[in-house]
């Protein structure tokens, strides 16, 4: 299943006025549709998004979804999914897993085709809910998610794993940018037409490579390990290239391996 998260700040095109990020949302899948509904993409969103109009946008354009539904904001879906539990259509099923220091268990409740809203043209959506317990009966986590999917046992674990990865999108990649000395918020400030996209798209680069090397080269990991908030590591290449010309990349990691008295063996 392959999911897509998408969540920067819209703006309407020609007006100067931020709307809503539902019809900004609107607007984006209309534009984009045609270009990844071939790729079988699922959006994911929070309980702002799960409501028809936005639902049939999605639908309408290619899309699938798996959004966040809390009851409080869906009454009539809830009403009728106490109804389907009375009459055992809610199936269930419980795993029970070791975390390597406890035991934690998973009950997920589901059942597909229960009205979005009240009324003769409302969507019909499938339901699934995640509670998370210890064995004591303590709840460590609740969440419940409206699909357009059909859910079955073999596959409500995968749709609520989809479902909960857009807090991971939002914690390691969205959280990371705006908070880790990316300064993500203040580029969109910037210029009337295409600076903004210009210095968004170099963060995201920027992001890319610094991920990259996280992953293969050996320097830079021991560097980070040493520097673990990437605000102070930045600072430091700012400081030091300010003053000093390296000739390479290389050749400032191995001056701050030395400033910082770490040892490095290379295995290369």
């Amino acid at each position: 299943m392959k999911a897509l998260k998408y969540q920067v700040t819209f703006y309407v095109r020609g007006v100067k006025k931020q709307d809503c990020e539902n019809a900004a949302a609107k607007r984006w899948f209309v534009e984009y549709g045609p270009l990844y509904k071939k790729l079988g993409v699922t959006i994911l969103g929070d309980d702002l998004y799960c409501h028809q109009p936005i639902c049939e946008s999605i639908l309408t354009e290619g899309f699938n979804f798996i959004l966040v539904c809390k009851p409080d904001s869906h009454k009539t879906l809830y009403e009728w999914t106490a109804e389907f539990e009375n009459m055992g259509e809610v199936q269930i099923l419980v795993i029970k897993r070791w975390t390597g220091k406890y035991y934690e268990i998973d009950t997920y409740r589901f059942v597909n085709q229960v009205p979005l809203r009240d009324g003769e043209d409302t969507l019909y959506i499938n339901w699934c809910e995640l509670t998370t317990t210890h064995d004591d009966g303590s709840v460590v986590y609740k969440n419940a998610f409206a699909t357009n999917h059909e859910i079955t046992k073999e596959n409500v674990k995968e749709i609520v794993e989809a479902g909960r990865a857009r807090w991971k999108i939002e914690n390691e990649n969205n959280n990371t940018l705006k908070t880790k000395g990316y300064h993500l918020k203040h580029n969109f400030g910037h210029g009337k037409k295409y600076l903004a996209s210009l210095l968004l798209t170099l963060n995201i680069l920027a992001f890319l490579f610094h991920t990259v090397l996280g992953m293969v080269d050996k320097k830079y990991q021991l560097i980070r390990d040493n520097l673990s908030a990437q605000k102070t590591f930045f600072d430091d290449i700012r400081a030091l290239t300010r003053y000093i010309c390296f000739d390479s990349w290389d050749e400032m990691l191995t001056f701050m391996i030395r400033g910082l008295e770490i040892e490095f063996i290379d295995t290369s």
